[in-house]
């Protein structure tokens, strides 16, 4: 893209270049050196007093890495460009000296298309798989064609007898009452959609509220205190409540941050590779630093369980893309895959993903097995990813790829080129 970078590559390129440690750093501007990677690898924005003391630091005037505006321009209009396939990508900084303001609409349009399609992916989802949403639309269609039914026998002009027409008028008068709270119950559940799914139609999403609310990690358990919540919660309660005790969050912390991977920490902690999985998708955050998401999925393929994460996006309700290594590890239960996974989509991060499918039973002869897969997935911000990455979907319905052999149903949106 061009002699123009972004703000943090900047301060890494100068801080490499002077010599500098990332944690001495971070250290003389008073920030973690997470928090300093996610700059230098351009996942948060940074301007004000925090850019005046890195320029003081790295011995450079703030003009030299504050060119960000420009920088970020640049990089919209290269990657509008890419995505729709035009070969001037490299003639974006002559555009934008010339037509300034044209190149900010154009920019700012590109960024919208992005937050559109998210929310078309998402609310695609939900009108395609939500159980609820299903039944309000059945109960409102059944209790129309009961009105107009009713309603046409009224509407003949022959006589009818003073008790059937009270009993037809009173007929009517409940199906519009039960037509109206229907609609009403409808019109909320989809204008919640707005609301960050405040609706929660299933024990799944009330799962997933409760669990937002403390960022995945329940400190009340790992001190030993009874949480008091429904059947879904306390299920989940109890498998965590299991899964601290056997990996000590102090321990295991120290454990994962010596580089050790989920087998040698399953080995280690004497768990299931699973259970690793799960551990680290609960571990609480630095400061700065990036969540990582878990979905976990029955033998059906089903999500049964997912911790969202920004960049990959998972299905609601039924099941995702075929190619996910969570459908692969299915493939060869107790044997765990690593891969580095990108999703369709424009501008979409890379994610280090582990996954692993085992027994949830303990199976006899005549007991049917119940396995699980589950699947962790770590932002290229929180790991080594490499340079290449595999191509997968979030589900065929809103994947835009041509030619994949495991598309169930056509997309809604335009195919890549």
């Amino acid at each position: 893209m061009s002699r123009h970078i972004l703000t943090g590559s900047r301060i890494r390129t100068k801080r490499l270049e002077i010599g500098l440690k990332q944690a001495a750093v971070a250290q003389k501007v008073g920030i973690s050196p997470a928090y300093l990677n996610l700059i230098e690898h351009n996942k948060r924005r940074i301007g004000g007093k925090l850019l005046l003391d890195l320029a003081q630091v790295l011995g450079v005037d703030a003009a030299l890495l504050s060119e960000g505006a420009e920088a970020t321009l640049m990089a919209s209009l290269a990657d509008a460009a890419s995505q729709e396939g035009v070969g001037e990508v490299g003639r974006a900084e002559e555009f934008a000296g010339r037509y300034p303001g044209w190149a900010g609409v154009l920019a700012a349009q590109h960024d919208r298309i992005k937050r559109l399609e998210h929310t078309v992916a998402t609310m695609t989802d939900r009108m395609t798989h939500d159980p609820f949403l299903s039944t309000s639309l059945h109960e409102v269609l059944s209790t129309a064609a009961s009105i107009r039914s009713t309603a046409s026998i009224l509407a003949t002009g022959e006589a009818v007898e003073p008790e059937w027409q009270a009993r037809f008028q009173r007929n009517l008068l409940e199906d519009a009452k039960r037509l109206a709270d229907g609609a009403g119950a409808l019109v909320s559940h989809l204008d919640s959609e707005g609301e960050e799914d405040t609706m929660l139609g299933t024990p799944l999403e009330a799962l997933e509220e409760f669990l937002a609310a403390r960022q995945y990690h329940l400190a009340e358990v790992e001190t030993g205190d009874d949480i008091v919540a429904n059947e879904a919660v306390q299920d989940y309660v109890s498998r965590y409540r299991r899964d601290a005790a056997a990996m000590p969050l102090t321990e295991f912390a120290n454990a994962l941050q010596q580089g050790a991977d989920p087998v040698q920490l399953a080995d280690q902690f004497d768990v299931a590779v699973s259970a690793v999985l799960r551990r680290v998708a609960t571990l609480p955050l630095n400061e700065g630093q990036e969540p990582v998401g878990l979905v976990v999925c029955d033998g059906s393929g089903t999500v049964t369980f997912r911790k969202p994460v920004d960049g990959f996006l998972v299905p609601r309700f039924g099941a995702a893309c075929p190619l996910w290594p969570l459908y692969q590890a299915m493939l060869r239960p107790q044997v765990p895959i690593r891969a580095v996974v990108e999703q369709a989509g424009r501008n979409t991060p890379r994610f280090l993903v582990y996954a692993v499918a085992e027994l949830r039973n303990s199976a006899g002869f005549d007991a049917v097995p119940i396995v699980e897969a589950t699947m962790l997935m770590l932002p290229e911000s929180r790991a080594d990813v490499g340079g290449g990455a595999q191509p997968i979907g979030s589900s065929c319905r809103i994947c835009p790829r041509a030619g994949c052999a495991a598309r169930r149903e056509a997309s809604i949106l335009a195919s890549e080129g």
